[in-house]
């Protein structure tokens, strides 16, 4: 059964659309400056900049139960949650997954994407594509009245089809005035994943797909998640809301080719 309390109202609604603006232009102002041996607290830094002074804006991860840094940086076969730092610098070939999350005026948003640096191998480009490819699939479903489960057998379904894995441990979920609400959104089939989607709600879907097997485990700093095979590993998300016919992402980049505005009243 959905929470009522996190529907979304009008205001906040145009609340988010702004925060989710800013999230996605820091994805595009970033990728300008990913080459091999720029530092991933370099990076980190440049978009703590780009945030706190160029939107007025608050990195949300920054001391977000004691993460020390501003944005997450996860190359090759970091899962998610890496932690950026002087000594890990990009090399030719590596892929990564930076993670923005910002909050604009009280309100919240959360988006990533996969970064390529210089020539990457065909494994690596593809494990990068379904993972953006299995995102799209599910914004694609987006609408009242389905339930969350079928994103998560869409993904999972996708995924698996092109001999990848889903990792089963991480979840999109809702977001508004809190950095994490109701509902949790699962990326495989799980009965438990019940939610009806109804206008209003605010959400991200972000799956996280590997090369290997999906089991993860923490490292000795808390935070970095790896694939416990030494896989590699890609996510892509967005922070979506649920309309009246469709859904809106509101972390749309310019590198996107998915509409911002889906709308399933309409026939073509």
């Amino acid at each position: 059964m959905s929470n009522f309390k996190y529907i979304k109202n009008k205001y906040e609604i145009s609340k988010m659309r702004i925060a989710g603006k800013i999230a996605a232009q820091v994805l595009e102002m970033i990728e300008y400056y990913i080459r091999p041996g720029i530092s991933t607290n370099q990076l980190n830094n440049l978009c703590h900049d780009y945030i706190v002074n160029k939107h007025r804006a608050t990195c949300a991860t920054l001391n977000y139960y004691g993460f020390p840094k501003s944005i997450c940086v996860s190359i090759n076969e970091v899962v998610c949650h890496g932690i950026p730092n002087d000594k890990e610098k990009l090399k030719n070939g590596d892929i990564l997954n930076i993670d923005v999350a910002i909050i604009k005026d009280g309100f919240y948003s959360d988006t990533s994407k996969m970064f390529i640096v210089g020539k990457a191998s065909n494994i690596s480009k593809k494990l990068c594509n379904i993972a953006k490819q299995s995102l799209y699939l599910a914004i694609k479903m987006v609408k009242p009245g389905i339930n969350l489960n079928k994103l998560g057998k869409v993904i999972q379904k996708f995924v698996e089809s092109n001999n990848f894995s889903v990792v089963r441990d991480y979840c999109g979920h809702g977001i508004g005035k809190n950095f994490h609400e109701p509902p949790q959104v699962l990326h495989y089939d799980n009965n438990d994943c019940n939610d009806i989607l109804q206008p209003g709600m605010i959400f991200t879907i972000e799956p996280m797909i590997n090369v290997g097997g999906h089991d993860v485990y923490v490292t000795h700093d808390g935070w970095t998640v790896k694939t416990k095979d030494n896989s590699l590993s890609a996510q892509y998300e967005h922070t979506l809301l649920v309309t009246n016919s469709g859904c809106e992402v509101l972390t749309l980049r310019s590198d996107d080719n998915i509409p911002k505005i889906i709308n399933h009243s309409i026939l073509i």
